[in-house]
């Protein structure tokens, strides 16, 4: 590749666009005609704790099941999860096993602090008997603070200790207060004097009776309210706007009013969704947490699957209402008397899905859509509220394969097929917005050249939006007032199912580029996950490829920026090696093949901003011609690139995929862009 950028100015590329011959790319950017000015909503992220997601990213929590929703028994005796709500396995969890023989720790279901049971440990005189867990990473010097709800006989002498090797120094003791009869809160903290990744953690006991723990927490010392302070700290980069949260398919039978109040006293929770246990540490308070940490408005989806109206009145008041109605008092209570004032509101996720609990009828959820609207808004008049749809291409019965055309969804409008038409026919008024989900798996083209290869592989998921702005065509003949009351699409959830490699990373480009073309109507996007941004261990943590996408086009791309119109002299092909299913047959991308190029005024119109995407293996040149807007002097250029189209973020090594800033030359005739990379190019604008 050093080779390649060293020369060149001795290979630039011509772009064929026929057998028989070729002709210069040429790129038109016309001022005259701009778009919707971007939204601080353009770069979302969407959270949810599937399993490990959140508790192994962004939470800060060490252990695994702290409440004891499973027994502690030997590994021989655990009864794996039930498949999840799709037919996939269940979540596996690190799991507490006994300490001092098999059968030395019962579940006792008397008078339990949380949930169902408490770990009960009958003593010996001398052999130490109890729990324990493994497979907890830790850094050498780093302070970690706990907690435990401690119980039992004034005979048991307790103690906890962190161990990170097998020798007898190779770990840290705290011995605990005597137990007493009843539940007291103790606190202990160590400092490991080692690196490791499979530390355990133990709480033992000698002497005679029993003891029972419960709520067993283990964190770093620099948690802020539970959060882990590194990924957070890198998410507040992202230049996100918004983060929607908690879910997801989880929510459609998560009960919110379970997991308020005092953490440890909350119940854990099976979550049939994911067939994941959850122990519900992650309440609608620690998500605005999460919020404010990050910098983002919250966008909260309520549980439209198993939940009522009613349900989700409440939670509107308990984060909207004022200290003095019932649930802001209670939220007064729990320690947060200001409302938290959460704006953007969506009613139910994936209703129409056949994998959603809580599934029904366009028709049925049609009446549930406007009932929830109804009651939500009751307690609080201002809040934006977005409907649950799926337009006809998302569509289709279970185990259907297929790649659908413009043409090949046509018949569906209108019918149950549509759930997006079925909002705009039957809950208008009733929504600000409509959300849209999309998820685009990356295939292997064995039969495709390489150059083809790469460049379809690069395109598909932005195809995915360009499926939906055809649609929004449709919709705008068949229902004129979503222009005149300015309806808006959130996508918010997407992704594109390969590994965060500068690969997928010119891939993401392309897809936030097809949306900025349409800024008219998507307003606001949310991709899957924001952790999913991050290469995350339990000890650190780094942006990975994708993560410097959206840190890319969120700082040159950001709120307030007008997309104006490109045009150019070569159209995306139509793909020639279609594999899969489930790809849609558009043409994204700018008429300006092989490169996709999107050009933009700052905010306040002193700068003009051009990002070009060079999914090839050569560098590209491009003629640029200008109307409506002129630039002057020198002008500078970000480029996003690698050594590699394998090349990543891991922590620990060196970054694969980097983001360079250098000064350019003055906007000239042509810009030649570097292969296997995104450059944007800003040039100040002749006022």
């Amino acid at each position: 590749m050093a080779r390649l950028r060293t020369g060149m100015s001795a290979l630039l590329f011509a772009c064929t666009i026929s057998p028989a011959g070729a002709q210069t790319l040429q790129a038109t950017i016309d001022a005259g005609r701009a778009s919707a000015p971007v939204t601080r909503y353009e770069y979302g992220m969407f959270i949810e704790p599937i399993g490990g997601l959140v508790a192994r990213t962004l939470w800060a929590e060490m252990l695994d099941d702290r409440k004891f929703y499973y027994p502690v028994v030997p590994a021989a005796r655990d009864v794996p999860p039930p498949p999840n709500a799709e037919g996939r396995p269940g979540v596996a969890y690190r799991k507490w096993r006994p300490v001092g023989g098999d059968d030395a720790v019962t579940m006792d279901t008397h008078d339990p602090y949380v949930g169902t049971q408490s770990p009960s440990v009958a003593l010996d005189a001398t052999t130490p008997r109890g729990l324990s867990q493994d497979g907890i990473g830790i850094a050498k010097g780093k302070r970690y603070v706990g907690s435990l709800w401690l119980n039992g006989d004034a005979g048991a002498r307790v103690q906890v200790r962190l161990a990170w090797g097998q020798g007898r120094g190779d770990g840290e003791t705290v011995a605990l207060p005597a137990p007493a009869p009843g539940w007291q809160r103790v606190t202990f903290a160590f400092t490991p004097q080692a690196d490791s990744t499979d530390a355990r953690f133990a709480i033992t006991g000698t002497g005679s009776g029993r003891f029972r723990v419960a709520a067993v927490s283990l964190m770093p010392e620099d948690n802020i309210d539970g959060w882990r302070a590194d990924t957070t700290a890198l998410a507040r980069t992202l230049n996100s706007g918004f983060w929607r949260l908690p879910g997801g398919n989880f929510l459609s039978d998560w009960d919110w009013h379970e997991a308020i109040g005092p953490r440890d006293k909350r119940p854990p929770m099976f979550d049939h969704a994911w067939s994941a246990m959850q122990t519900n540490d992650q309440g609608m308070d620690e998500w605005m947490t999460l919020a404010k940490l990050v910098g983002v408005e919250p966008y909260v989806t309520v549980n439209a699957g198993l939940g009522d109206a009613n349900s989700a009145a409440e939670e509107v008041e308990y984060l909207n209402g004022p200290a003095t109605s019932e649930w802001g008092a209670k939220r007064a209570a729990n320690g947060h008397p200001a409302p938290y004032g959460v704006r953007f509101w969506n009613i139910g996720n994936e209703p129409y899905g056949w994998w959603q609990i809580g599934r029904t009828t366009l028709d049925y959820f049609m009446i549930k859509h406007n009932e929830f609207a109804r009651a939500m808004r009751a307690k609080d008049p201002g809040i934006v509220l977005i409907g649950s749809g799926a337009m006809p291409d998302q569509m289709h019965p279970k185990g259907t394969k297929e790649n659908p055309t413009l043409a090949s969804i046509q018949h569906k409008f209108g019918t149950d097929e549509d759930w997006t038409g079925g909002l705009f026919a039957k809950a208008w008024g009733n929504f600000a917005g409509v959300s849209e989900h999309w998820y685009d798996r990356a295939e292997q083209r064995p039969d495709a050249p390489a150059d083809a290869e790469l460049l379809e592989y690069v395109r598909s998921p932005s195809n995915q939006v360009r499926m939906k702005a055809e649609e929004w065509k449709i919709y705008e003949q068949r229902f004129p007032a979503l222009r005149r009351d300015k309806i808006f699409l959130s996508m918010d959830e997407y992704a594109y199912f390969g590994p965060p490699t500068l690969k997928n990373a010119l891939a993401y480009s392309m897809v936030l580029q097809e949306m900025l073309r349409h800024t008219d109507f998507l307003t606001m996007s949310a991709f899957t996950t924001g952790a999913s941004t991050m290469d995350i261990t339990p000890t650190a943590s780094t942006l990975n490829a994708t993560g410097m996408v959206f840190k890319l086009y969120g700082a040159h791309f950001g709120a307030g920026t007008v997309p104006i119109a490109l045009d150019g002299n070569v159209p995306q092909p139509d793909p020639k090696y279609v594999v899969g299913y489930s790809h849609p047959q558009v043409k994204a991308g700018s008429a300006t093949w092989p490169l996709d190029m999107i050009a933009a005024l700052s905010a306040d119109g002193r700068t003009l901003k051009i990002a070009i995407v060079n999914a090839t293996v050569k560098p590209q040149t491009v003629a640029i011609a200008l109307q409506g807007v002129r630039t002057r002097g020198a002008g500078r250029r970000w480029l996003l690139t690698g050594a590699s189209l394998a090349a990543e973020n891991k922590v620990g090594a060196a970054p694969g995929v980097t983001i360079g800033e250098a000064r350019v030359p003055a906007l000239g005739r042509s810009l030649t862009v570097p292969a296997i990379a995104t450059a944007v190019y800003e040039f100040p604008v002749v006022r």
